[in-house]
């Protein structure tokens, strides 16, 4: 499966559940917690999901709504390292497991998820 291809599979339903079971982690998360401000919480799971839908192959609503997404930039006023940067992505697997999709569908997710890995 094409990375495009994951929206044609799961839809904006599959990645509305998917970036809420990320948030749902964060605020009792020691080291990404403190990163959210919890007045803005909502705003950052629908800003995720967009850019996700998006970049997978569904609307370009994040890209309508905010432009490029220029995501080294949006996040230089934060101070995030390697540490923080595995947790993320620790936080974003045990969301994607809990999809409870077939491996398959899971993949290009997963390879792209790997590629941010080494940025």
């Amino acid at each position: 499966m094409q990375e495009l291809d994951v929206y044609s599979v799961i839809g904006a339903e599959g990645f509305t559940r998917l970036v809420a079971a990320f948030y749902r982690q964060v605020p009792q998360d020691d080291l990404l917690g403190p990163m959210y401000p919890a007045q803005d919480l909502s705003g950052a799971e629908q800003r995720l999901r967009d850019f996700l839908i998006g970049r997978f192959g569904g609307p370009q609503t994040y890209i309508e709504q905010r432009g490029h997404p220029r995501l080294r930039a949006r996040h230089s006023p934060f101070s995030i390292h390697q540490t923080a940067r595995d947790r993320w992505m620790r936080l974003m697997d045990n969301a994607l497991g809990g999809l409870h999709c077939p491996a398959k569908r899971n993949k290009s997710f997963g390879n792209s998820s790997m590629r941010c890995r080494r940025l």
